[in-house]
């Protein structure tokens, strides 16, 4: 008699898991780098005004920065939200209703940092 010691196991599910770990990860990096960022231009020398935190984000690179931070960060809520929604509600159309509002709630939050960081 044959004994078959790997079962076929169904798998089921969108098969999100390494990638939403590694993605999680990822934009955990780049908030990370960015805080240092900041904090190192605010140890600078000088007086901590309105001035000094203005000419921070006057640079074209500080400005780029920032905004990638603020996509890594839109993404990390995504992420975190998005499995919030399908781990916890279970009807269908609410959970959809959901997603839906989160993404437009992000959406939303991307233009605004555009606006902020670029005076549109």
């Amino acid at each position: 008699m044959h004994k078959n010691f790997w079962t076929r196991r169904t798998v089921v599910g969108a098969h999100y898991g390494m990638r939403d770990w590694l993605s999680q990860r990822v934009t955990a990096v780049v908030m990370a780098l960015f805080t240092i960022a900041v904090v190192v231009q605010v140890l600078m020398p000088g007086e901590m005004g309105y001035d000094h935190w203005a000419a921070i984000f006057s640079r074209q690179w500080m400005k780029v920065l920032t905004f990638v931070t603020v996509l890594a960060l839109l993404w990390h809520a995504w992420v975190g939200m998005r499995d919030v929604w399908m781990d916890y509600i279970k009807p269908v159309g609410i959970r959809l209703v959901l997603q839906v509002a989160t993404i437009a709630w992000l959406v939303g939050c991307a233009g605004w940092a555009v606006q902020v960081l670029w005076r549109l």
